[in-house]
């Protein structure tokens, strides 16, 4: 049994989402003759933001900047940090609960003047 676009309704869903997250809903349709169940889940990201950081120390002095990631979404989070560059070092892994705000301590050590 297949369904061409005659037998389809469209159903138009507005929804306007307070903060990034995962949102789950249910939709109850209703007629004479039928009942249905429609569960919507709605993941939501912020946009992409680029940052730059600058890193001011003397050659061979390292210095750590602690990065703050927070999780306003309903899932723990498990982020995987690639870093790329000379002197940077920090965890590969962190983890940041339900609510919860970590910081990433991004570690910065000049092997020579630049």
């Amino acid at each position: 049994f297949f369904l061409d676009r005659s037998d389809t309704v469209g159903l138009p869903i507005k929804f306007i989402p307070p903060d990034a997250g995962s949102y789950h809903c249910q939709i109850l349709l209703k007629s004479p003759c039928d009942i249905r169940v429609y569960e919507i889940e709605c993941v939501v990201s912020k946009d992409r933001v680029d940052a730059e950081l600058e890193f001011l120390t003397p050659a061979y002095q390292s210095v750590v900047q602690n990065i703050p990631v927070s999780n306003t979404s309903s899932v723990d989070w498990k982020l995987e940090a690639k870093l790329e560059g000379e002197g940077f070092y920090g965890p590969p892994v962190i983890d940041v609960g339900v609510g919860e705000t970590a910081l990433y301590p991004l570690t910065f050590n000049p092997v020579a003047e630049y």
